[in-house]
């Protein structure tokens, strides 16, 4: 036996133009749905590319650590700049100073690459070279006439892979007057050949008269006394 409510409700849902009843979805094949209609491209057109979201990412790193550090400095964000303006010059400086990286690494290379030439060929090749604007490869074959010709004046032993800084300590020891010079000379060649450093025609005047002078002077005999 039907009561009267039920029998209208289901009346009413019979007669033409009656609003179906709405339809209730389970919450998890809702929320499934939802993302399924969501993961379509053409509600992602605009989203930013993966490289946008990792520079932002770093961007904020970046501005998380450098607040951080203010908060920590004395005087601030200004503080901070400061201290990385006094880094900043420190590395310029030293950068200046020994030349690039790469020096320290090639520093061991030796005098004379090729075969043995004499004093006086190393001679000719730095003045042909000054003659031509060359000033970097002058300085490094005047640097080797200097030590070639200590070699052939027996005040330096001919020794193959020796350095320009060797061959500087090895002949302050018979000329002593002229260590500074021996030891600019041989500075001003490692930064030429392996500092990157450009030389110029100062430089090569400098390498020629300590040639010169040297060649003039009288060294100092340490042998056995009697």
């Amino acid at each position: 036996m039907m009561s009267t409510g039920g029998l209208i409700t289901r009346t009413a849902a019979l007669l033409p133009g009656a609003e179906t009843p709405p339809v209730t979805t389970p919450r998890t094949p809702a929320q499934e749905a939802a993302e399924r209609e969501l993961s379509k491209p053409m509600y992602h057109e605009n989203d930013p590319s993966l490289v946008d979201r990792a520079l932002r990412a770093f961007f904020d790193w970046l501005d998380d650590l450098f607040g951080a550090a203010s908060g920590a400095t004395p005087g601030g964000a200004v503080g901070l700049v400061a201290i990385l303006l006094v880094v900043v010059l420190a590395v310029a400086a030293l950068w200046w100073r020994l030349g690039s990286p790469s020096r320290t690494a090639a520093s061991a290379g030796t005098l004379f690459a090729d075969g043995v030439r004499s004093a006086a060929d190393h001679r000719t090749a730095a003045e042909a070279h000054a003659a031509a604007g060359r000033w970097t490869e002058a300085v490094q074959e005047r640097m080797r006439a200097v030590v070639r010709s200590l070699e052939e004046r027996t005040l330096l032993d001919p020794r193959p892979g020796r350095t320009a800084d060797e061959a500087a300590a090895e002949a302050a020891v018979s000329l002593p007057d002229h260590a500074a010079g021996l030891r600019a000379a041989a500075r001003t060649f490692d930064d030429v050949t392996y500092g990157g450093r450009a030389a110029d025609a100062d430089a090569y005047a400098r390498l020629r008269t300590l040639d010169l002078t040297l060649d003039r002077a009288k060294p100092l005999l340490t042998g056995p006394t009697a």
